[in-house]
């Protein structure tokens, strides 16, 4: 599914022998192209039905040595390796890839005949599932799985244990949802609404004298299902983004965010004027797909050789712009989460500079193969293969590499003086960033050479969402900050709410841009004693308001993404 090795009657036909060699052909190339260049050229043509093609990329496949057709057609691929039999390919936009073609040294006929794919999306395409059980000889798993090794770096194998794999399945979006516990077997009430003459019905607050399992989408009445399904199960959304129902049973639901379905985009709708998607068009509603007619198949993907099949390439692959569709949503007016706005506005979106979401959430671990060799796979160089386990909110070592806490600190005029510095070093949007339910912790303490706490004197403390009740995980009124995306609720003033499908306001953003730092500053009296004082911070992340993770008995439990120690004598040193 993700490029090489599709199962379709064209490449049935191809005897094993003829594969070999080109996989033979491919290794020798990857492997030699590495020496000192050589002055052996191989030229040819490159033709569609409508006549030479120009701007057609020729590849020796798998390797980066390519050329451009020119006007006529033709192309010259130079310094080649001598007496090889390679492997080439050609790509143009528009056409499906072409090849490979055998050719060798000095080679000066090779003719390349681009065929064309779908110029119009077909919405009765039927998706294909990701798995080997359904049965079809174009099912992922079928080449771009290896069931013997767990831990496996092939596309499907890495996609199945990531959260876009999983996001339909979701215990915690399901309870937001439907308004129910992480098990699902209570709910809370159903939303109350009251009336007012001028701006008819609004919600209530929940009845503090009712079991309450937090919000849910589905408590509040609405006539349609939303369109939440939009960006957690798009492939059954794509022509009903508000009348599909997330949690419904059905092939294309339980794919969630699937191969097919990424690999069926041609291109994302941005607003000329902000470089993001439009208001209320999140998920499905801001893609493109170029999905084939009947008897066809296209698959769109990052490599412009992979071949034979009905492939194409696009550049979109490895753009940022690919993910700005479930990574931008603005309802009610109010921005609700922008992983993808954040990125364009920081340094990070600079093409010289910066980095791609990709180069990020897509990092390369070292796989050399996007399909097993039996079924067409080929050597490729590890730098060109982005990986499918898309770290995130979920992997602790990828958050432990985001931010950089930094403690100084003195005593002076009898008070112990602690500046905390923490900087976003590698987080390309702010931090926390997507579902405005995540938040950070900054907690500090000061203890004495006896471990006793030292007494706050400052001002800067934790916000209430930090945690209230006097719990191990109740941090609100300590020494410390809270980062985070506060959002409340127009009528019933609940926040911080994560029930943005109401009507809110932005009440404060305290998150950290990519590259910034954030100083604060704290006061504690010195120890009694001669000995030095210890000054102890942490940087906790968590997923959801520590409230909302009560309500619905969510198990996640905190991540301490960063933490640093200092002593500090009663000079100062």
């Amino acid at each position: 599914m993700l490029g090489e090795s599709k199962s379709i009657p064209e490449k049935r036909d191809r005897g094993y022998s003829k594969r070999l060699i080109i996989i033979l052909a491919s290794l020798l190339s990857a492997v030699h192209c590495k020496m000192i260049p050589q002055r052996a050229t191989i030229s040819g043509f490159v033709w569609s039905d409508q006549g030479p093609v120009e701007g057609a990329i020729v590849r020796i496949q798998t390797t980066s040595l390519s050329a451009l057709s020119d006007r006529s057609g033709k192309f010259v691929l130079r310094r080649i390796p001598a007496n090889r039999a390679l492997a080439l390919t050609a790509c143009a936009p528009g056409f499906l890839i072409a090849g490979p073609l055998i050719a060798g040294e000095g080679a000066s006929d090779v003719h390349f005949v681009l065929k064309r794919h779908a110029e119009k999306d077909h919405p009765e395409y039927q998706w294909i599932s990701a798995f080997r059980k359904d049965g079809e000889s174009g099912n992922c798993e079928n080449c771009h799985s290896d069931p013997n090794h767990p831990n496996s770096t092939l596309p499907f194998d890495e996609w199945k244990r990531d959260a876009h794999g999983m996001s339909s399945s979701n215990p915690r979006f399901l309870s937001i949802y439907r308004g129910t516990d992480l098990g699902g077997t209570r709910s809370s009430p159903k939303t109350r609404y009251s009336l007012d003459r001028d701006y008819g019905r609004f919600p209530r607050p929940p009845d503090p004298g009712e079991a309450y399992y937090g919000p849910g989408y589905l408590l509040d009445g609405f006539s349609s299902p939303g369109d939440c399904a939009a960006c957690h199960v798009p492939a059954a959304a794509a022509g009903a983004p508000y009348h599909t129902e997330p949690a419904a049973e059905t092939p294309a639901h339980r794919e969630s965010v699937a191969c097919d379905l990424c690999h069926k985009i041609w291109a994302v709708k941005l607003d000329p004027a902000t470089g993001s998607p439009r208001p209320n068009m999140p998920g499905v509603m801001s893609i493109e797909f170029r999905r084939p007619e009947k008897g066809h198949q296209l698959f769109i993907g990052p490599h412009d050789d992979v071949a034979p099949g009905e492939d194409t390439y696009s550049p979109l692959q490895k753009k940022s712009q690919i993910c700005a569709p479930c990574h931008f949503a603005e309802f009610w007016g109010v921005q609700v989460y922008n992983s993808y706005g954040e990125w364009l506005a920081s340094p990070y979106s600079d093409p010289q500079t910066g980095q791609t979401c990709q180069d990020c959430h897509m990092p390369r671990r070292g796989a050399r193969l996007i399909a097993l060799p039996e079924k067409g796979g080929l050597i490729r160089n590890s730098k060109t293969i982005f990986s499918h386990l898309m770290p995130g909110a979920s992997d602790e070592a990828f958050l432990r590499d985001t931010a950089k806490l930094e403690i100084e600190g003195r005593i002076r005029e009898n008070r112990l003086h602690v500046n905390v510095r923490v900087t976003n070093v590698k987080g390309g949007h702010h931090i926390p960033t997507d579902h405005p339910a995540r938040n950070i912790l900054l907690v500090v303490n000061a203890t004495d050479s006896r471990g006793r706490p030292l007494e706050d004197l400052g001002n800067q403390k934790i916000p209430e969402w930090g945690g209230q009740g006097g719990g191990e995980d109740d941090y609100a009124g300590r020494p410390g900050k809270g980062y985070a995306k506060i959002l409340e609720e127009l009528w019933t003033e609940v926040s911080p709410s994560a029930a943005y499908w109401r009507q809110t306001r932005l009440k404060s953003d305290t998150r950290i841009p990519a590259k910034a730092t954030d100083l604060t500053q704290y006061v504690f009296r010195p120890p009694d004693d001669e000995g030095p004082a210890h000054v102890h911070a942490r940087l906790i992340f968590r997923r959801a308001f520590i409230s909302l993770k009560r309500q619905k008995s969510w198990i996640d439990p905190d991540i301490v993404m960063n933490e640093s120690k200092i002593s500090i004598s009663p000079r100062g040193h």
